[in-house]
C-alpha cells in the first residue's frame, strides 16, 4: 500500500526536476550571452582610450569591425579615457544633428606622429578657424618703401581712410633689420583683411637697403611698390632737423655736408646726403621689379594737392577713388593738409608734433652747392621715371 502511494508520486517529482533543469540551463545560457555581448561592446578602458586618441579605425579584436574616425574641431582635446568616452557621445549627438543641420568645418584627428609633433592646430588653418567676416592675416600686396622724410607717414595715414586698405601703423623693418625672423613672423604683424582688401605697410629705409629688393621679390614679384620722393636738398635738411631734435650736440649741417669745406667735396657717406641720390637706389630696384610696378609720389604735391596724388595711388592699387578733396583741410599752423575724419574716428586728425618741424637756417652757399651736386642725379631720375618733379627750377 505504501509502495503504491510512492509510485503515484514519482511522475510529478521527475517533471518538476526536468523543468528546474531547463530553467537553470536557460539562465546560464542567457548569462553567457550577456557576458559575450558586454565584452564585445565594451573594450577595456586602456585599449579604448589609446586607440581612440590615436585616431585608428579598426577594433583590436576583429580586423573586419570598422570604427568611425573621430573628428577634432578647433579648440577640442582628447586626453584620457573620460575624454575619449565624451568624444564618443559627442560624435553620436553630432550624427543625429546632421540630419537637420549642415556639417561644420572640422579636421580629422591626425595620426600619432603628427600629434606628437604638434599639440595645437597648425597656424595655416588660422584663417579658416576665424569667425565669418573677421578675415585673416596676409602678407602685404603693396609696400611704401621710401623715402625717409619724404612724406611716407602722411601718405599712409591718408590711405588708411580707404575701406579697402588695411595697414600696419608702426614700421616693421622686416626686409632690412628683421628678415631673419621669417615670413610667418612678418605675417603675424599684419592686420586681418577680408576678401578684396589690400594689406600694406611702410618702412622708408627699404628704398636705400641693398638687400631689400631681392628679399621682397622672393616674397612676391607681384608686390606693388610706392616711393614718396621730395627735393633731395630739402629732404636732407629735414633729415638733419629730425636728428638734431634727438641729439642737440651733433655737428652743424654745413660741417656734415662736406668732406672738405674748402674744396667743396660733398660727403656722400652721410646718410642724409646719400638717401637723396634717388637714381642710384632705383637702379637696384629695377633689377628685380619692372617700372610699372613702382609708383613715385611727389612729396611736394602731397602737400599742395593731396587728393590728386591720392587719386594716382588709388588707381595704381586698382581701387575705386574714394579718398577725394572732401577728406582734407589745410592746417595753416603746421603748413600741410590734415584729414577731416581719420580712420575709425569722427574727429579731424593731423600728424603729430614731430611732423612739420621748423628747419634751421642753412648757409645759402651750402644749399646751392648741394643743388649743383644733386642736379645730374635728378635729371637721370626724371628720365628713369618719366616724370619731372621740378626740383631744379
Amino acid at each position: 500500500m505504501a509502495f503504491s502511494r510512492i509510485s503515484k508520486l514519482d511522475p510529478p517529482s521527475r517533471g518538476i526536476f526536468r523543468k528546474a533543469a531547463v530553467m537553470l540551463c536557460s539562465l546560464l545560457t542567457s548569462l553567457f550571452l550577456l557576458h559575450c555581448l558586454a565584452d564585445r561592446c565594451s573594450p577595456s578602458p586602456v585599449r579604448a582610450s589609446s586607440r581612440r586618441a590615436a585616431g585608428l579605425f579598426e577594433d583590436s579584436r576583429s580586423p573586419r569591425t570598422k570604427r568611425p574616425a573621430y573628428e577634432w574641431t578647433a579648440g577640442s582635446e582628447l586626453t584620457g579615457y573620460g575624454a575619449a568616452r565624451r568624444s564618443s557621445r559627442v560624435l553620436a549627438d553630432e550624427r543625429a544633428r546632421q540630419v537637420s543641420e549642415p556639417p561644420e568645418e572640422s579636421f580629422i584627428l591626425p595620426p600619432p606622429d603628427l600629434v606628437a609633433s604638434s599639440r595645437r592646430v597648425s597656424p595655416r588653418f588660422a584663417g579658416k578657424l576665424s569667425p565669418l567676416g573677421e578675415g585673416s592675416k596676409k602678407l602685404p600686396q603693396a609696400l611704401i618703401i621710401g623715402v625717409k622724410k619724404g612724406g611716407t607717414r602722411a601718405l599712409l595715414e591718408f590711405l588708411r581712410v580707404h575701406p579697402d586698405i588695411r595697414a600696419v601703423g608702426a614700421e616693421p623693418h622686416f626686409f632690412d633689420r628683421n628678415y631673419e625672423n621669417g615670413l610667418e613672423w612678418y605675417r603675424e604683424l599684419m592686420p586681418k583683411t577680408l576678401e578684396g582688401q589690400i594689406t600694406m605697410e611702410k618702412t622708408p629705409s627699404y628704398f636705400v637697403t641693398r638687400e631689400a629688393p631681392a628679399r621682397i621679390a622672393a616674397m612676391s614679384r607681384d608686390t606693388k611698390l610706392i616711393v614718396v620722393v621730395r627735393d633731395p636738398v630739402t629732404r636732407a635738411i629735414s633729415d638733419f632737423t629730425q636728428t638734431l631734435s634727438k641729439k642737440p650736440d651733433i655737428p652743424s649741417f654745413e660741417s656734415l655736408t662736406f668732406k672738405n669745406r674748402t674744396t667743396g667735396l660733398i660727403d656722400t657717406s652721410w646718410s642724409a646726403i646719400q638717401i637723396g641720390i634717388y637714381a642710384k637706389h632705383l637702379d637696384n630696384w629695377l633689377q628685380y621689379f619692372p617700372m610699372e610696378q613702382i609708383l613715385f609720389v611727389s612729396g611736394e604735391r602731397l602737400i599742395s594737392d593731396p587728393a590728386g596724388e591720392l587719386g594716382r595711388v588709388q588707381d595704381f592699387l586698382g581701387l575705386k577713388r574714394i579718398i577725394t578733396d572732401k577728406h582734407f583741410y589745410f592746417n595753416q599752423t603746421k603748413g600741410f593738409p590734415c584729414l577731416k575724419k581719420a580712420e575709425g574716428s569722427s574727429k579731424p586728425h593731423c600728424l603729430g608734433k614731430t611732423k612739420g618741424r621748423t628747419h634751421p637756417n642753412i648757409d645759402p652757399e651750402v644749399v646751392q652747392r648741394l643743388r649743383d651736386f644733386y642736379r645730374p642725379f635728378n635729371m637721370k631720375f626724371y628720365q628713369m621715371t618719366g616724370r619731372f618733379f621740378g626740383w631744379d627750377d
